[in-house]
């Protein structure tokens, strides 16, 4: 039986999510046992189902812990696994962290340390420098979420305002063995951009937040200025002697999960197109630009013939007011594509986060139809005071489009897939 557009699109997003499984790309990675011991670590969102594939192929003894997003825990039978808050860090984040730290310190050259990082362990493995509360990383860390600031500058703060990240949790293990695996959800997998780094060296220096504060108007107490301003624990230059026993592996990213949602393109009759999987900038602009690509399309069959699929990653970013309403950077872009497209016929879209989460709502995405926008006419809704509300999931949930997953124990960063009829 022929599926339906939205059906096609819902196939490609869970094939999207499936290419990057833990329990599919960990055993190719793991390292030989050490002769001494192993412990496991590990934070993200999906550190807890990187742990359980670990302990499914590992024949060894081993111990550890790892800390994931409340609601992101999977079963496991020795490794301990933490919940801690997403994305404004909390004090069990912090106790995690500073558990890890301890549990790391102690070993030595025999022992091996396997590293479990995915998107989400900034907040996650937050450990404030002494002499700055919890609270005022927690205020500093939503007013960057809100700033418009890229990945790249907030981790550039974030890592200058910690003691486990920017190569710092790689450090305190050294001299033993440390492999750690990465789940990457950033523009380029950047792997010192993934949770902040943990493992891997950096050379990101104080001034470099400072003037990050200063650019985005943030408003920081003075511990925090004075800290950067005579910081005495920057962050582990990647020469450091205490990362040579460091090795980091990239298992799974978002480029992985567009191939794979390609060929299940192609098996369903659409001819895929993948314009880029680390597309950056703010989210209604990005859905701008989609829209046009995909009236060219429609229009001139260019840069591709339909029946076709554009795909595209990446990480957007949605910079709010105070009075926004409620809605992530999927939704956002998928609102914005709708109105800029105006109910074309033959189009269809998805934008998706592929940790079921899309920002701090209940929804992984949405889905567009042709119909999206009369739908919310006829409910007296116009979709652009939505847009300009920053209301995204408002709208999706009363014309019924939200795309509903619940977490998905991996993630790869945004899926977007535009679906083009003959």
């Amino acid at each position: 039986m022929l599926m339906s557009p939205p059906e096609v699109l819902q196939a490609l997003f869970e094939t999207a999510v499936k290419a990057a499984q833990p329990h599919h790309r960990i055993p190719d990675f793991l390292p030989a046992p050490p002769r001494g011991k192993t412990v496991v670590v590990g934070a993200g969102k999906s550190a807890a189902a990187m742990a359980q594939a670990v302990e499914q192929a590992w024949e060894r003894p081993l111990e550890g812990v790892v800390v994931t997003r409340y609601g992101h825990g999977a079963t496991t039978k020795i490794i301990e696994v933490l919940e801690a808050a997403h994305p404004v860090p909390d004090a069990n984040g912090m106790a995690a962290a500073d558990r890890m730290l301890q549990t790391v310190t102690p070993l030595g050259a025999d022992d091996l340390v396997i590293c479990l990082i995915s998107g989400g362990g900034s907040a996650l493995l937050t450990l404030p420098p002494l002499g700055i509360a919890l609270n005022v990383l927690a205020d500093l860390n939503r007013q960057l979420l809100r700033s418009g600031a890229d990945i790249g500058e907030m981790n550039a703060v974030r890592k200058n305002l910690s003691r486990s990240s920017g190569g710092r949790l790689a450090a305190a293990a050294y001299p033993a063995q440390v492999v750690t695996l990465l789940i990457s959800d950033v523009p380029g997998d950047d792997l010192r951009a993934i949770a902040s780094g943990p493992t891997v060296g950096d050379t990101v220096k104080p001034q470099d937040a400072l003037q990050i504060i200063q650019k985005y108007r943030l408003q920081v107490p003075p511990e925090v200025t004075a800290h950067l301003a005579n910081s005495t624990n920057p962050v582990v230059h990647p020469d450091d002697p205490r990362l040579s026993t460091t090795r980091n592996h990239l298992i799974a990213a978002p480029q992985q999960s567009l191939e794979a949602a390609a060929q299940t393109a192609i098996e369903l009759g659409y001819m895929p197109l993948i314009l880029g999987s680390a597309l950056e900038g703010e989210s209604r602009q990005v859905g701008i630009v989609h829209a046009g690509i995909a009236q060219q399309v429609v229009q001139y069959g260019q840069p591709i013939a339909p029946p076709c699929v554009l795909l595209s990653g990446g990480e957007t970013t949605v910079t709010v007011t105070d009075k926004a309403g409620k809605g992530g950077r999927n939704s956002e872009f998928l609102l914005s594509l709708a109105v800029a497209l105006k109910g074309q016929e033959r189009v269809w879209a998805i934008a998706c986060d592929t940790d079921g989460i899309d920002g701090s709502e209940d929804n992984a995405g949405a889905i567009l139809t042709p119909d999206t926008l009369q739908q919310g006419r006829q409910q007296g809704l116009k979709a652009s005071d939505f847009l300009i509300a920053h209301d995204s999931y408002a709208y999706f949930q009363a014309v019924g489009a939200l795309v509903e997953t619940g977490p998905t124990l991996t993630n790869v960063n945004d899926f977007r897939a535009i679906l083009i009829d003959a």
